[in-house]
């Protein structure tokens, strides 16, 4: 049986670099994110929801979605920010399904979901296993900011997230701590992982 993680956990701490070591470990990576921006391309029903929603000032010239100007407006707007979770999440769902479906059906041994907003988006029951990734708040903003967002952004950006860690704490079956050093950390995904297929893997999944 396929044993099925998904990965989450604050923004900056780590979840891509967790699910690449899983990936290197012979599991089948997909990335939330990812997905999500593909469902409110020109052309997708998400995509023309958020525009009615949040306005032209979100469009581009060429009719593409301002994601920039969108972030800015959503990561200082609870409000705004849970009304493009309900028009992306349900879109979302679906090629989540997928993707967890050809996984058990091409036999591999895992496959992991990194997803921020796995338990919010209503997916965390799917997964046999829900690994959070956490880091000190330190590490997290130096991290946000040396992706290339500016100071402000990253705050923003990590207060419209609220305490998730605490949040998702109780939903947690792993809890990974990246603040240490990356071998360390390394060998604990792998650990971890190793334990998920011995324990996971003989389960039936109803």
């Amino acid at each position: 049986m396929t044993v099925r993680i998904g990965i989450t956990g604050p923004i900056g701490c780590g979840k891509s670099t967790v699910a690449g070591w899983l990936a290197e470990l012979g599991a089948v990576v997909v990335d939330a994110d990812a997905i999500a921006r593909t469902v409110v391309e020109p052309g997708e029903p998400a995509h023309e929801a958020v525009i009615e929603a949040f306005g032209p000032a979100v469009r581009r010239s060429d009719g593409g979605l301002d994601r920039a100007a969108l972030g800015r407006l959503v990561f200082r707007d609870p409000a705004a920010l849970r009304r493009l979770e309900a028009i992306v999440h349900p879109a979302v769902r679906p090629r989540i399904l997928a993707v967890l479906d050809a996984a058990d059906a091409a036999g591999v041994p895992a496959v992991a979901i990194e997803a921020i907003k796995l338990v919010e988006g209503g997916l965390a029951a799917l997964f046999d296993e829900v690994w959070l990734v956490t880091c000190d708040p330190a590490a997290q903003r130096a991290r946000v900011i040396g992706r290339g967002a500016n100071p402000v952004d990253a705050d923003d950006r990590i207060r419209a997230q609220g305490d998730l860690a605490g949040r998702l704490g109780s939903v947690a079956t792993r809890i990974l701590d990246t603040s240490g050093s990356l071998e360390a950390t390394r060998a604990a995904a792998a650990a971890a992982y190793a334990r998920a297929l011995a324990e996971d893997a003989p389960r039936s999944r109803a």
